[in-house]
C-alpha cells in the first residue's frame, strides 16, 4: 500500500522548485548513501570502492570476471582497479587466478573472508537504505530500486560509449 504523502508545509524554507529536480534529488540520495557506505566500509582498503567490487563479485563464483570486466562493471579505471585489487588481495578478501583461456588476464574471485566482509558492510548499508526509504511502502521501494537500476544501466552504457 502506498504511504501517505507528508505534509510539506512544515519543512519551512523548502524550495519547491527543487522538489521535481532530478539533479537535486539524486545528489541528496547519493550523498546520504555514500556517507553510509563510507562508514560501513571504512575498514576495507579502498572504502566504498571496495564495497562495490565485493558486490560485483558476490554472484560470480561460477563465472568469475577478469580484472578488466570487473573494472567496467563498477565503473573504475583499470589502473585504479589494479591497485585496489592488490590491496584487497593482500587483506585476503579476494584472490586473482590466471584465466585458463587467456593467461594474460586474471579472474577475480571472492574469498570466504571477502564474503564475510561483504555481509557485514551490506547489513550496515541496508540499515541506512531502510532509513532513507522510510517514506515509501514496500512495493514502492521495490519499484524505486528497479527504476533506479534501469536508469543506472542506461547511464553506464552512456559512459562507455555503447
Amino acid at each position: 500500500m502506498p504511504s501517505e504523502p507528508r505534509d510539506r508545509s512544515s519543512d519551512g524554507a523548502r524550495c519547491q522548485a527543487l522538489d521535481n529536480d532530478l539533479v537535486w534529488a539524486i545528489r541528496m540520495i547519493s550523498t546520504a548513501l555514500r556517507r553510509a557506505a563510507a562508514e560501513a566500509s571504512e575498514t576495507l582498503p579502498g572504502g566504498s570502492r571496495a564495497y562495490l567490487v565485493l558486490m560485483a563479485l558476490a554472484p560470480t563464483e561460477d563465472n568469475p570476471p577478469t580484472q578488466l570486466e570487473l573494472a567496467g562493471r563498477v565503473g573504475l579505471d583499470r589502473t585504479v582497479m589494479t591497485y585496489l585489487l592488490d590491496d584487497l588481495e593482500e587483506r585476503g578478501v579476494l584472490v586473482r587466478r590466471p584465466n585458463p583461456r587467456d593467461r594474460r588476464s586474471r579472474h577475480v574471485i571472492l574469498t570466504d573472508e571477502g564474503r564475510a566482509q561483504l555481509q557485514r558492510v551490506r547489513t550496515e548499508t541496508a540499515a541506512a537504505e531502510t532509513r532513507l526509504l522510510a517514506e515509501l511502502g514496500e512495493e514502492e521501494r521495490t519499484q524505486f530500486r528497479d527504476l533506479l537500476a534501469r536508469v543506472a544501466h542506461t547511464a553506464q552504457r552512456g559512459t562507455r560509449g555503447d
